[in-house]
């Protein structure tokens, strides 16, 4: 959900104290282009920018929908000088998650070329202030959002491992999470993914593996009747290794760059009817 105090530290940001380039009377109307083919994401907080500014706005297509060049994801009519202030906060945070979008798409048709099941999802390596538009942009592009915050499931990384051995770990978190959260576990190596489980794993997480590794995990987790336990691979994945990853049986791969290292989508902003 896109708040006024969202806009308003957007506009704050872009404004300032003065703004003179955008002080033109009269109304006016625009469309938000792309420039470019990819996915459409954003178009809310977009659209929410301009809606702050008492400007209307009509949507053209939905977010997810695949766009070319020259395609209108939504137009804006209103006061000339709102439509040009809301214009650059606009753009960006669209263009952003369109990029994000993009990606996704990308990362998950390279997967269903190789498996129809396994997901690919984001990470919590967000943009401070932005992880709801990016979250929901990696959902635009096909992908799935993984935690959305530290209170959507209970992670035991190497860290809590280092400090506190795994099965020690996983019982401390065990003893303090509600009967409804589930607890992943990282691990290393393919022979520690048994071990987590039996220590009370819902989800085994095969971090930094090869896919020849992460296939090895997952016979071992078959081998010792751990079947019903999720498998997620993560670590240094690209939208060129998923393939590789998709053949190994796991049933999720994590792609931090998704929302981290997506370049944006060329968007543009037009008023009048100028093409």
């Amino acid at each position: 959900m896109i708040t006024d105090g969202d806009v308003e530290r957007w506009l704050r940001e872009d404004v300032g104290h003065h703004d003179v380039t955008n002080h033109l009377p009269g109304t006016t109307d625009g469309r938000l282009i792309a420039k470019e083919s990819g996915v459409v994401a954003g178009t809310d907080a977009a659209a929410a920018v301009f809606e702050y500014l008492d400007c209307t706005v009509e949507f053209t297509v939905d977010d997810g929908t695949s766009v070319e060049s020259g395609d209108a994801l939504l137009s804006v009519a209103g006061p000339t000088r709102d439509v040009l202030r809301g214009e650059r906060p606009a753009v960006n945070v669209a263009a952003h998650a369109s990029g994000i979008a993009t990606k996704t798409r990308e990362a998950v048709q390279a997967a269903r070329e190789n498996s129809d099941d396994v997901a690919i999802a984001g990470t919590r390596k967000t943009t401070p202030g932005l992880r709801g538009v990016e979250k929901r942009a990696v959902v635009a592009g096909g992908g799935d959002t993984h935690r959305l915050d530290l209170s959507h499931m209970a992670m035991v990384k190497d860290n809590h491992i280092a400090e506190m051995g795994l099965e020690g770990a996983v019982e401390h978190i065990d003893e303090r999470t509600s009967f409804a959260t589930q607890i992943e576990v990282e691990v290393e190596k393919p022979e520690d993914a048994p071990r987590a489980a039996d220590a009370g794993a819902d989800i085994v997480l095969l971090d930094n593996m090869s896919p020849t590794e992460c296939v090895r995990a997952v016979d071992l987790l078959a081998e010792a009747g751990h079947d019903s336990v999720r498998t997620e691979a993560s670590g240094g994945i690209t939208t060129e290794t998923v393939p590789a990853y998709a053949r190994t049986g796991v049933d999720v791969i994590s792609i931090g760059s998704l929302t981290h290292s997506a370049d944006a989508l060329d968007l543009s902003f037009r008023t009048g009817t100028a093409d």
